[in-house]
């Protein structure tokens, strides 16, 4: 995909159905009781992958270009699959689901492509297996393919190394097979969507501070779903619109949950003009309208518990920094390392080329913003959110930016280059 500096960004935009919150309505409809209907579902690859997965274990579910509707089989429905459990590139799939497996009375085994078969499972192998589940690295090196072993499994208490909602939902799936309650403490609270939306389906899931707790349901119940906007999907027409000059850009029906909503606060932290209207609620989630306007940023710093509620926007932050004045350090990122990619190494090792003033830290990188940039050929890894930013930044800078392997943005928004395009019209 080649891009070319854009000005004039304007325009009223919907933003796909939230990812985190897609992959759960259909892992949690496929082991309820009834149906579940799922309106504005994210028709991305990773969320596929769950569907596939789940039908793979005798699950009913219908696709529409309106709806998905599962027709679940109740927390024990699951059946063993013929062959190995594809995932795709898709960590949350592979990470959640292991902890629903753990509890199953058969066994499977899980695999995905190669970057997903690099990626750390050692972080939900660990919690799991000490509350009786029978997970094994099949290459014995702490990654995919994985044979999960159907088990008993005990009501335990995990204190996480890391404030992860991947590792805080598969200790709690795994907690509605346990035989008491099941409680999880995060270093600083992790997006919290496992636990409303297991509420919604009639699970008690009680929450204290970074402290989340489950008590075995005798059985969920279907819901109707409507998904919010991906705020992560709109971060780069947010960060779009403030830095593409004599741009307007409104997004609507965005879930603004505040486990998620750290790239709004850090925006208004850096002097964005960024308003949000008609905020509501919508099958459980916080919801607003957000508009965005060209605006004269600064630097910032960026740390501690903020980090969990933006830890998927921070290649955009970055780029926001390269277009602000002044110095913007971010730190305790050091998740970034074990995302799709090294993102903290991908998104310096690509800005400086470009001509910007950015250095790699241990936990996260420090910008000097306000240099003028230029385009560069980019190897984006295959990651989508890579892709997607710097495309943010080629229609900010001169000459052309050549995305290689561009389609890899299928992942969680389809559409975003033709958005792209419209919004620049």
């Amino acid at each position: 995909m080649i891009i070319t500096r854009k000005n004039g960004l304007k325009g009223t935009i919907s933003i796909p159905g939230d990812k985190s919150i897609s992959h759960r309505s259909v892992m949690f409809g496929s082991i309820a009781e009834g149906t579940t209907t799922i309106s504005n579902f994210l028709m991305g690859a990773d969320c596929l992958e769950t569907i596939g997965c789940f039908r793979d274990m005798g699950i009913d579910i219908e696709v529409t270009d309106e709806l998905v509707t599962v027709h679940g089989k109740g927390l024990r429905g699951l059946t063993r699959p013929e062959n190995t459990l594809d995932v795709g590139n898709s960590g949350t799939t592979t990470r959640l689901i292991s902890g629903i497996l753990s509890g199953q009375d058969f066994d499977v085994t899980l695999s995905g492509d190669a970057s997903l078969n690099s990626r750390p499972m050692k972080r939900i192998m660990t919690p799991l297996n000490a509350m009786g589940a029978d997970i094994t690295s099949v290459n014995d090196n702490g990654c995919a393919p994985l044979l999960i072993k159907g088990s008993k499994i005990k009501a335990s208490h995990y204190d996480s190394p890391v404030a992860s909602a991947q590792v805080k939902s598969a200790v709690l799936l795994a907690g509605l097979y346990g035989d008491g309650p099941t409680s999880v403490t995060e270093p600083a609270l992790s997006r919290n969507h496992t636990e409303l939306m297991l509420r919604g389906f009639g699970a008690k899931v009680e929450s204290e501070g970074t402290t989340a707790t489950i008590y075995p349901p005798e059985q969920l119940y279907g819901q109707d779903i409507i998904v919010p906007g991906d705020i992560s999907s709109a971060t780069y027409f947010i960060v779009a619109g403030l830095i593409t000059p004599d741009s307007e850009i409104t997004m609507t029906n965005v879930g603004i949950n505040p486990t998620r909503d750290g790239i709004i606060r850090v925006c208004k932290a850096m002097g964005a003009d960024i308003e949000l209207n008609n905020e509501r609620i919508v099958s459980g989630e916080p919801v607003a309208d957000i508009t965005v306007r060209t605006s004269k940023l600064h630097g910032t710093e960026i740390g501690g518990d903020i980090i969990p509620t933006l830890i998927d926007e921070i290649p955009a932050i970055a780029i926001l920094a390269a277009f602000a004045e002044g110095e913007t350090v971010i730190r305790d990122a050091q998740e970034l390392k074990v995302k799709e990619s090294n993102r903290i190494d991908l998104m310096v090792n690509n800005l400086v080329p470009m001509g910007a003033d950015a250095v790699a830290t241990e936990d996260g990188m420090i910008i000097h913003g306000g240099k003028p940039l230029h385009g560069i050929k980019l190897n984006c890894k295959y990651d989508h959110r890579i892709a997607m930013t710097f495309a943010i930044a080629g229609i900010n800078s001169d000459g052309e930016m050549d995305i290689e392997d561009a389609e890899c943005v299928d992942v969680s928004y389809p559409t975003f280059f033709q958005t792209l395009e419209e919004l620049a019209k």
